[in-house]
């Protein structure tokens, strides 16, 4: 078994679970190959952000990732900060770098919940005088 550095990413409802090994810059995304799995234009290159801000080349790493739960977003960003994290491991020099394009802050941002007597969680049923 090769070693890996394990990095995890939460964003909203979604949890990644990232693994970065030395190899040829292979991308699998729940057994299925990177560009398959994140088909929204943009999401790919959003996700490998923290190697060009750490100046890494992402073909020098192969990475696995295991995510589930949210959705295409909240999966997106989660994997991008298990990379962030993973990496941080792998070289603690990098921190500053990726911390200063803010690849390393967990967005906290999650669903408020319904109160009752409201239609969502601050929507109001329309007010009727009579």
């Amino acid at each position: 078994m090769a070693q890996y550095y394990e990095g995890i990413g939460r964003r909203k409802e979604s949890i990644a679970r990232v693994r970065l090994m030395t190899g040829t810059g292979k991308f699998t995304v729940n057994e299925k190959e990177g560009l398959a799995f994140f088909t929204r234009m943009g999401d790919f290159e959003d996700i490998l952000r923290p190697f060009s801000a750490v100046g890494e080349e992402a073909t020098k790493y192969d990475v696995s990732v295991h995510v589930n739960g949210g959705g295409t977003t909240g999966q997106t960003e989660s994997v991008r900060l298990g990379i962030a994290r993973a990496l941080q491991i792998i070289n603690a020099e990098w921190t500053s770098a990726l911390r200063k394009k803010g690849l390393l802050t967990r967005d906290a941002r999650v669903k408020e919940r319904k109160k009752p007597g409201l239609k969502k969680a601050r929507k109001a049923p329309t007010y009727t005088k009579r």
